[in-house]
């Protein structure tokens, strides 16, 4: 399985999972997370947002509500 695949999981699977198991996966990566240095952007990712949000603006690509975005994320609603 691919590194996308497995995140795509996850995340989906921590949508909906249980708070002991939310709380128990976080204490496995806690000392990660609290230690992990901020996210920073770098001049050719800023350039790639840059031009996908000119092609939003413009109208060229699509945009989903939060709910659609929760959705397609669930697999309830496909692209």
């Amino acid at each position: 399985m691919t590194s996308t695949a497995i995140r795509k999981r996850l995340i989906t699977y921590l949508s909906d999972a249980e708070d002991n198991k939310i709380k128990a996966i976080y204490t496995l990566l806690e000392n990660e997370i609290e230690n992990e240095k901020s996210f920073v952007l770098t001049k050719d990712h800023l350039e790639i947002l840059d031009k996908e949000r000119e092609l939003h603006l413009n109208g060229v690509t699509d945009s989903y509500s939060k709910q659609d975005a929760l959705d397609i994320i669930k697999g309830i609603k496909v692209l």
